[in-house]
């Protein structure tokens, strides 16, 4: 393979991002899940626009599906010339990604290609070291619980990451790394968000199919679902090609432009670039079994009976109003993003906002566009 290529719901929704988990209220007495019998908050929704660009974030997009949908935006395209915000823009969807990675996965295991209770060493021999006396199944991979510990980056924040911008981390490296450190735990004992295991997960993929990870996405996802303005970058390549709105990191006082960043090293776990429209679609095939067929679908809807977990293949549960509700966040420079919906897809939640401290304080970001979307 070529170089290349924290967020929450406050006592509600909570969405893990790429840039890592938060504590999260344990949820293993929620109710089963609840059909949506009202619209969302629209007025609420409204609100979370107005103003923008403001302190938080310089542009957003919101799409809410179901029954009630509802559509805005509203700020910015460009800070600096003030030109109007692009409502189809294209951006960085962060760790959603690991949804279509999860599907890729499940896919294979659907066709009989990959066991889930199999061990990384069957599809990767020799990946992991003699320090895992345990063997890690690719189900583990899946759900977070491998004990795998997270690889090297440029750095713990935004801050630090930024002067490295175009430099590249391959993801044989940060796996390697990764391994260096051994086990942090026992495989199936806790659940632990990270990259490194969506970064396995891609290199297994094209073990298995003899292919490039981003191949199998576009052949196996985007094309069938039609998301036709979903991709990944090409290897190093810094840009968001097509129409899109930039992103700015608050840093040192100032608004700066973080839209030219290479995330080779993100890959299957946070590297691609989609549109609100076409992660509705995915999310809306996907929850209808049009892309994961039966049984394997069931793994993104069931979480591990380890104390604590919230997670599933990809997935993390949630309750918002007595309602269940499953989704993904995730976060890169500038781009913070959240696809979200009830089992039944009586409500649906995708968006895409622009915020100056995407991968920090996601709480705010969740609560203010995410929240009102499954309001009563």
């Amino acid at each position: 393979m070529n170089a290349r290529t924290r967020t929450a719901l406050a006592g509600a929704l909570v969405l893990g991002l790429a840039a890592g988990p938060l504590t999260v209220p344990a949820l293993a007495d929620a109710p089963a899940a609840a059909t949506v019998t009202s619209g969302p908050d629209v007025e609420a929704l409204r609100a979370a626009l107005a103003g923008l660009p403001d302190h938080d974030a310089t542009a957003a997009l919101i799409r809410v599906g179901g029954r009630g949908s509802w559509s805005g935006a509203a700020g910015v395209r460009n800070v600096r010339t003030g030109t109007p915000v692009l409502e189809q823009a294209r951006f960085r969807a962060g760790s959603t990604t690991k949804v279509v990675t999860a599907a890729v996965a499940l896919q294979l295991a659907a066709e009989g290609k990959v066991d889930l209770d199999a061990s990384v060493g069957t599809y990767l021999p020799g990946l992991l070291t003699a320090d895992f006396t345990k063997p890690v199944t690719v189900r583990q991979l899946l759900n977070f619980t491998s004990g795998i510990q997270p690889g090297t980056s440029f750095g713990d924040t935004v801050e630090e990451e930024y002067p490295h911008r175009f430099e590249t981390l391959t993801p044989e490296e940060v796996v390697a790394s990764a391994v260096a450190k051994g086990p942090a735990f026992d495989p199936g004992t806790r659940q632990e968000y990270n990259n490194i295991n969506y970064t396995i997960l891609g290199m297994l993929i094209e073990k298995v199919t003899g292919d490039t990870y981003e191949h199998q996405a576009a052949l196996r996802i985007f094309r069938p679902v039609g998301m036709r303005y979903t991709s990944f970058p090409e290897g190093a390549d810094p840009c968001i090609h097509g129409p899109h709105n930039r992103g700015y990191q608050a840093m040192g006082g100032k608004l700066v432009d973080v839209t030219e960043w290479n995330m080779s090293d993100r890959w299957a776990t946070g590297d691609m670039i989609s549109t609100t429209v076409d992660l509705e679609r995915f999310v809306i095939a996907l929850f209808r079994g049009k892309v994961v067929p039966e049984p394997q679908l069931k793994e993104m809807f069931t979480v591990p009976d380890i104390p604590g977990a919230t997670r599933s293949a990809s997935l993390e549960r949630f309750v918002v109003d007595g309602r269940e509700v499953w989704g993904k966040t995730g976060a890169r420079p500038g781009y913070h993003t959240v696809i979200a919906a009830t089992r039944d897809l009586s409500r649906t939640l995708v968006y895409s906002v622009n915020g100056t401290d995407a991968k920090g304080d996601g709480m705010k970001l969740v609560r203010r566009f995410g929240l009102p979307a499954f309001h009563h």
